[in-house]
């Protein structure tokens, strides 16, 4: 030991200069990373609050109140309680509401723009790339396209007197929106939503290495079994993904109310046509609010399946 003067401590006794300085600088740097932290998550923290948690704790209660649009329930609304789910449960046509909006996912959402999107994908993958791109561009036009345009323009080609559909196959007079109305509704939505199929598959076909395939097509697989045996096992978390994304999109969707309004005979009344017509054409809103409750219910459970699948499957 390096002998010290007498009455003051040996060097060696005495901690680093050094490290008391970093210990200094990591503890201080420790308490600026979690405020720093703490004022970046804020805002987003606050955004969520006011736009999500807020608006659903809000709903929530005036399903249990009389709330109404007009009248003396728009000023001093009364609480009571699940007098409006039981209504709601009660009603036939809340089951007709949700039997319609059950078709319509699975016809425009399931079978239509997700089987349709990876069909398209699949076929266009060994495309050449500027041919692809602009047969991408022609379907993103229908995506981009303002709903309120869309709608005319298919309400214009369905026309049952003057309309294009019956003038292409020969001047038959078919009143498409009266005689198959949940069908033009589901294929209006197939055509409108397939370009985001196609665009989320054909970035997950891209990801497959060549040589899974080619070694597949020299073992003899057909085109189905390379589809079955080894596309679909690699791209089946982005199939689960789009399936959830394009489902609660559909679930939530209120575009067919300009093309069909509802009708004929509530045939395309979805849940959001319902909760239109009890909140603001009768002016329930405690009504709505309750059915509203009830459909956020419905999208959580939805997105909770998905997920579990998502995490069963390793994805």
């Amino acid at each position: 030991m390096v002998s010290a003067a007498p009455g003051t401590t040996p060097i060696t006794d005495q901690p680093s200069r050094r490290s008391v300085l970093l210990s200094r600088t990591e503890a201080s740097g420790t308490t600026l990373g979690r405020a720093g932290a703490a004022t970046f998550v804020a805002p987003a923290l606050g955004l969520i609050g006011l736009f999500l948690i807020f608006p659903a704790l809000w709903t929530l209660y005036l399903g249990l109140t009389d709330e109404s649009l007009t009248g003396i329930s728009a000023v001093e609304p009364n609480f009571v309680g699940l007098d409006n789910y039981r209504e709601t449960l009660g009603d036939p046509q809340f089951t007709n509401s949700l039997k319609v909006t059950a078709l319509f996912v699975l016809g425009s959402a399931l079978i239509g723009q997700l089987c349709l999107g990876l069909l398209l994908a699949w076929r266009f993958k060994d495309w050449k790339s500027t041919l692809r791109q602009a047969i991408e561009a022609l379907v993103i036009v229908a995506w981009i396209i303002p709903s309120s345009v869309v709608a005319f323009l298919w309400i214009a080609l369905l026309d049952g007197e003057s309309g294009t559909l019956n003038k292409l196959l020969g001047g038959v007079e078919v009143e498409w929106l009266l005689e198959h109305p949940l069908l033009a509704i589901i294929v209006f939505n197939t055509w409108r939503g397939t370009a985001f199929s196609m665009l989320l598959m054909s970035a997950a076909l891209n990801t497959l290495p060549p040589s899974h395939l080619e070694t597949a097509r020299v073992s003899g697989a057909s085109e189905w079994q390379q589809f079955r045996d080894v596309i679909f096992p690699a791209i089946r978390g982005h199939v689960l993904t789009n399936l959830l994304l394009i489902s609660l999109w559909t679930f939530n969707d209120f575009t067919p109310f300009l093309i069909t309004a509802g009708g004929p005979n509530f045939e395309t009344e979805l849940l959001p046509i319902y909760i239109f017509r009890n909140a603001i054409s009768f002016g329930h809103f405690g009504l709505g609010a309750a059915i509203s409750t009830i459909m956020l219910g419905i999208n959580l459970v939805l997105a909770l399946i998905y997920l579990r699948l998502l995490r069963e499957r390793g994805t």
